[in-house]
């Protein structure tokens, strides 16, 4: 031993993104990688697919006082770990008439108000949240072992605040507003790309382009936020805020009023 430091120890059952063991490395973590092949992954060894999560516990004497605290301490935790990628990246589940439905979307902001995406109003999502309101919200920040859980209701931005935003993406980005009929059926990949040129002539890259009319931000305003810690033995840690009352009115994120409370895992 020369006496640095012990690098932590990360064991990989499979790996089949190099990108990852370079990541890896660069997060100076020693790692055991176990490269097997999908006719090696039989119905045993993705039973024996496991690990042991650590002693990092989530208690109640270290919680914020409100859940914009708690939220934004460990989003910035998040974001500052070099594994994992894209920390605003969510799991946004909505609600149709066959069933539940659920796509990854990204947190573009967060306040007192909620949180905040945005999409084409017209998709799926678009129109399961205009026939129920009610989603969940889910940011699976494996790397750190740890999850929240969050539940509400969606709705509409002001109009003003989808522009502003809007203004702020990629000029290519903004072209894909335009060129996506979302959650449409496409026949091939050459009707987008004939779609996104349509748009980058009408629109040239410099020019000011203005917001689609059916694309926009929604802000989910939470009823219940519950933070997930992983535990040895299984035995994780799960606290959740929620109001002590609503009368009708929002809770703001930022208001003390909220019940933390744990649950069994």
């Amino acid at each position: 031993m020369n006496g640095s430091k012990p690098k932590k120890v990360l064991k990989v059952l499979v790996l089949s993104d190099l990108r990852y063991i370079k990541r890896l490395h660069q997060a100076d973590l020693r790692f055991e990688a176990y490269l097997v092949t999908m006719s090696e992954l039989d119905r045993a060894a993705i039973s024996a697919m496991r690990r042991s999560y650590g002693d990092q516990g989530l208690s109640e004497a270290d919680l914020a006082p409100n859940p914009l605290a708690q939220f934004q301490s460990w989003l910035h935790e998040a974001a500052q770990n070099p594994i994992i990628v894209e920390a605003n990246a969510m799991v946004l589940g909505t609600i149709e008439e066959d069933g539940p439905a659920t796509r990854t979307v990204l947190l573009k902001d967060v306040t007192d108000g909620g949180f905040t995406f945005f999409s084409n109003y017209q998709s799926q999502k678009g129109r399961q949240i205009a026939l129920n309101p009610k989603v969940s919200l889910l940011f699976p920040w494996y790397a750190m072992e740890r999850q929240v859980i969050i539940l509400g209701a969606a709705k509409e931005i002001d109009r003003s605040e989808s522009e502003e935003y809007f203004a702020t993406r990629p000029w290519s980005s903004q072209i894909g507003a335009w060129a996506s009929l979302q959650s449409e059926p496409l026949v091939s990949r050459s009707e987008l790309e004939v779609r996104f040129q349509k748009y980058s002539k009408e629109f040239p890259e410099g020019s000011s382009v203005p917001i689609p009319p059916y694309w926009g931000g929604y802000v989910v305003q939470a009823t219940s936020i519950e933070f997930w810690q992983g535990r040895y033995s299984r035995l994780h840690d799960r606290i959740r805020y929620t109001a002590n009352s609503f009368e009708g009115q929002y809770l703001g994120l930022a208001n003390n009023g909220w019940k933390a409370e744990r649950f069994f895992p």
